[in-house]
Formats: structure tokens, C-alpha cells, sequence
């Protein structure tokens, strides 16, 4: 015993709840509430580098429409693209969840200006990288590869699964 701690066998002493996986729609709700956190953080740093205008509020923003879209695209979309890419090197990763994200993010920008009449994360006027009417940025890819690359944890931690060791070639 080490510290109070019994390291033996004794299967009558209490075993840690592994628990259970989250269901997708307990998922998604996950994924969409981190997904506006961490847009409000993001927004909210960015005005303090602003070149034109810094502001050091920190105010930040989201936009209602992010929380069933990142739930949705995260638990339907982005989490079978893990799990096909399970074992690929981390570059390769990181491209697909750039790719994948700026794709996504232009489709649902052009859908909710069809439907609704307005991407609300308008991109218009952002520099030279605005693509889809400002529906996506080009340059944002970089953030995105972080983002899946971080949600990677997130997703076999929700799900139970453990996090494989990439394949070296």
C-alpha cells in the first residue's frame, strides 16, 4: 500500500466507473457547445490583434446557427472521418481536417444563404483568401488543422475509445 492506495488484485475493492459512451445526440450537444466556446474565445482575442482597430474588451461572439452545426458536423460528419483515419500520420490528418472543415464551412455558408438569406459568419472584405460569397477563408486552414487535430482526444474521450499510436510511414 502506497500512500493509502492498495496496488493489489483484491477484486472486491472498488473499481474506477469506466462508463459509457455518450450517445450521438449527447455528442453533438458536446461538440456544439465547445465548438461556440471556443469561437467566442477566438473572436474575442483576435479584436486585441486587430491591426486597424485593437480593442482589448475581449468581447467575443458566436452565432446560434453554430451550435447545431458544429454538433451535427462534428457527431455525423467529422467523427467517421477519424475513425478512417484512425492510424495516418498526423499530416496527413491535419490535411483532411483543414480540407474537410473549409469545405464544410463553405456548403453550410452557401445552404443558410439560400435558405435563410445570410452566412452568418460573413467573411466578406477579410483579405485576399475569402472564398463562397465569404462563406470561407482559405487562410483560416492552419486553425483548422489545430481544431481537428485537438478534437481528436475530445472525440475518443466521449466515445471511450482509446487514442491509437499513428502509423510511422
Amino acid at each position: 500500500m502506497v500512500l493509502g492506495l492498495d496496488s493489489g488484485n483484491d477484486s472486491s475493492a472498488p473499481q474506477p466507473d469506466q462508463g459509457r459512451s455518450l450517445t450521438r445526440a449527447q455528442r453533438a450537444c458536446v461538440y456544439g457547445t465547445g465548438g461556440v466556446a471556443m469561437e467566442v474565445v477566438f473572436t474575442g482575442v483576435a479584436q486585441a490583434f486587430h491591426r486597424d482597430r485593437a480593442n482589448w474588451k475581449l468581447q467575443g461572439h458566436s452565432y446560434l446557427w453554430m451550435l447545431p452545426l458544429y454538433g451535427a458536423l462534428a457527431a455525423y460528419v467529422y467523427e467517421p472521418v477519424r475513425d478512417s483515419l484512425r492510424r495516418r500520420p498526423v499530416p496527413v490528418r491535419a490535411v483532411a481536417y483543414a480540407a474537410g472543415t473549409i469545405a464544410l464551412e463553405y456548403a453550410s455558408g452557401r445552404l443558410l444563404k439560400r435558405t435563410v438569406g445570410v452566412i452568418p459568419w460573413d467573411y466578406t472584405g477579410h483579405g485576399q483568401f475569402v472564398r463562397g460569397g465569404g462563406a470561407t477563408r482559405l487562410d483560416y486552414a492552419p486553425l483548422w488543422a489545430v481544431a481537428g487535430m485537438a478534437a481528436e482526444r475530445l472525440s475518443d474521450r466521449l466515445r471511450r475509445r482509446p487514442t491509437p499510436a499513428p502509423e510511422l510511414s
